[in-house]
């Protein structure tokens, strides 16, 4: 049985009681005696059903029993009632002789109510489902799950669906959950009773509820088909904002309300995704006196995360900027595009301003539920010329906008989203992370001060649960990024990818190898306007590049070790590429950071198995890159085809590669958040 609610029995007077389906009405038969109080005995209609606690002697109620002290009488009812008041109850006291002292009578008006969501995220909202105010992970979990409205179903409307509190296209509706309001009864409730549905204020700065303009009976799907049905062109605000409470209504007979619940608010550190909606039922006392609760139903909804995508899932469309010097670097990423099938979208001088660090400005996600998903751009707080281009150009139906702002300092390098990646899936430990994990670059983690990812940016992150973020240490480079390091490639064996890491031992080692074989001569940058050519003997000459790369070497040997502990890798599921850096006087800082030294291949841009990869201009051996000749062994050999692109002048030269200058949106994980093991 459900809830217990302690009824007042009054002798002499007629009670109007109404009666919730499932739950159990308890009479304290000894606080309602009269005095003097030895017996009594019950009487009900054939729809009620009554039992005493603690159990008589007496095979019926109808026979005077022995009045014991603190003894209940507890009533039940199994289905709604046909009219008011149509059920009856009777208690009869007797005294010592067993003469009638008082009667204390009921009058009974059954009714079913539930407030009723897809706790089984199954896509379809089932009448009372035991879970519907709880909430549990894994594929034998439950609870229903609510999107964060952050598309817009308005062309002209630049801004996301949740900042207005009103529901104007039909098209909306998908983007909330919905809710249905079931009651069961007679035409109506006894005088003065009534049903409220409430929130409270904190939720209220989550959520809005809106409500159906008529009420009728429900598909209980969740498709465009039930959607249509039961748009109308009035569908007012319930709850959210200031309004906390509001009467709804009861129409009787058999009747289903629909509701649209909408997210307004994505997990953050002050909030941790679960909201509640109350209805309950009120209960009139006398004019004057405030009405009293008797009945309460709530439901759980949990606000779906953001959700990153790694390099291994599908590319759906890639991202570049047209500027002045880039021509013949889009002709050829077009081919590569084309081979694998992906839309190429070059964004004009005019929408970029001629900003090319597209990576740097966004990154791309998605959030889903059972009914509906689907992408989201988190802006990053970076703000330079393309700063307008997430929300402007990519905010639309169906594709959502999301940002953080920071508030305790301006945004530095290490706010740009090079600086954010997300692994594939990985087990570590025994943990499964099967969205993979998001990666951050922080400063290191000693009392010295340094740049560092802007706290809303990181508290964000680190809300969503589902890709539990991973720092690593980045402020020794000059930019600060993580993809200036690291990348990750799709691989048909072990963990299904390779960690790409770059490499001065690597690089040294080629170069020494090259030196051995009588190749000390050859020359990185032969053919290149923009670099002064210099031989593999001169490098290797350098001591002060020496020392550096010893430098460069220990901070990536660091990151490296914290990878492998937080991902679960071992030095098989990791390859080091050949990279040289050198370091030079940061002017804001007036410390020495990390630039590559040529064109760095690690920052490439991963296409399923295809690979556009800077091109390093590396020393050549009869007339072919050692560079590139060494990276095509240690990728192709996983099925992988590695084209190396021309961005010295166009990226390099600016501190930056193909990754930092593309981004890729790829498609959502097949595997559903809400089945993730927590």
């Amino acid at each position: 049985m459900g809830l217990r609610r302690t009824l007042r029995a009054d002798v002499g007077n007629v009670i109007s009681v109404v009666y919730v389906v499932g739950t159990e009405l308890s009479v304290n038969l000894n606080r309602s005696a009269p005095p003097s109080s030895k017996f009594f005995s019950v009487k009900c209609s054939s729809t009620v059903q009554c039992s005493i606690q603690p159990p008589s002697q007496e095979t019926s109620l109808l026979l005077p029993q022995t009045l014991q002290r603190n003894q209940l009488l507890l009533v039940t009812m199994s289905q709604a009632s046909q009219s008011e008041n149509e059920s009856k109850l009777s208690v009869r006291y007797y005294g010592e002789k067993k003469e009638v002292l008082g009667n204390a009578i009921l009058h009974l008006t059954a009714v079913e109510i539930s407030l009723d969501v897809d706790a089984d995220r199954d896509g379809k909202v089932e009448r009372n489902n035991p879970n519907k105010n709880s909430w549990k992970w894994g594929k034998d979990g439950y609870g229903a799950i609510l999107l964060v409205n952050c598309d817009t179903e308005q062309s002209y409307w630049k801004k996301p669906d949740l900042e207005k509190d009103s529901i104007t296209k039909v098209s909306d509706l998908k983007d909330m959950s919905p809710m249905v309001l079931r009651t069961r009864g007679p035409a109506k409730l006894p005088e003065g009773y009534k049903l409220t549905m409430h929130i409270s204020k904190s939720d209220a700065e989550s959520i809005r509820v809106f409500r159906s303009g008529t009420s009728g009976k429900s598909t209980n799907t969740i498709s465009g088909s039930f959607l249509y049905s039961f748009f109308v062109q009035s569908h007012p605000l319930v709850l959210g904002g200031n309004v906390l409470s509001e009467e709804v209504p009861y129409v009787g007979g058999d009747s289903e309300w629909n509701y649209y619940v909408e997210g307004i608010r994505f997990l953050d550190r002050d909030f941790d995704g679960s909201v509640r909606i109350h209805l309950s039922l009120l209960e009139p006392v006398t004019r004057g006196i405030p009405d009293t609760p008797i009945f309460t139903d709530t439901v759980l909804f949990r606000v779906a995360p953001w959700i990153m995508t790694p390099n291994t899932l599908k590319p759906v469309e890639v991202f570049v900027c047209r500027v002045p010097d880039n021509n013949k670097l889009l002709q050829q990423l077009e081919v590569i595009v084309a081979r694998g099938g992906y839309k190429l979208n070059i964004c004009s001088q005019f929408e970029t301003r001629g900003d090319r660090w597209i990576q740097d400005e966004m990154e791309f996600g998605y959030i889903d539920s059972p009914h509906h998903g689907f992408p989201v751009v988190l802006d990053s707080p970076r703000d330079g010329k393309l700063a307008d281009f997430p929300l402007e150009e990519l905010l639309g139906p169906d594709f959502g906008y999301v940002t953080r702002t920071p508030t305790e300092k301006k945004s530095n390098s290490l706010d740009s989203f090079g600086n954010l990646e997300v692994s594939p899936p990985v087990t570590v430990n025994g943990k499964n992370y099967p969205f993979g994990r998001i990666i951050i670059g922080v400063a290191f983690p000693t009392a010295e001060t340094g740049r560092n990812m802007t706290q809303v940016v990181q508290d964000f992150l680190w809300a969503q649960k589902v890709q539990d973020p991973v720092a690593l240490f980045s402020d020794w480079l000059y930019v600060g990024h993580v993809d200036e390091f690291m990348s990750f490639v799709p691989a048909p064996d072990r963990k299904g990818f390779r960690l790409l890491l770059a490499s001065p031992d690597a690089a040294y080692k080629l170069f020494k190898g090259l030196q051995n074989d009588g190749h000390g001569g050859a020359r990185i940058f032969e053919d290149v306007k923009d670099a002064e050519p210099e031989s593999v003997d001169e490098i290797l000459g350098d001591e002060d590049l020496q020392l550096a790369n010893n430098y460069v070497q220990n901070c990536i040997d660091w990151n490296r070790d914290v990878l492998k502990r937080e991902l679960g890798l071992e030095n098989a599921d990791i390859i080091d590429l050949p990279i040289l850096f050198k370091l030079v006087m940061s002017k804001k800082s007036r410390k020495k950071k990390a630039l590559a030294y040529y064109p760095d291949m690690v920052n490439m841009i991963v296409l399923g198995k295809d690979l556009a990869i800077p091109k390093p201009f590396g020393p050549k051996v009869n007339g072919v890159c050692a560079l590139e000749t060494e990276v095509r062994s240690l990728l192709e050999g996983l099925g992988l085809t590695c084209t190396f692109i021309d961005d010295f002048t166009t990226y390099h030269k600016k501190f930056g590669e193909l990754h930092c200058g593309s981004n890729v949106r790829r498609e959502p994980f097949k595997e559903k958040w809400w089945n993730m093991e927590m």
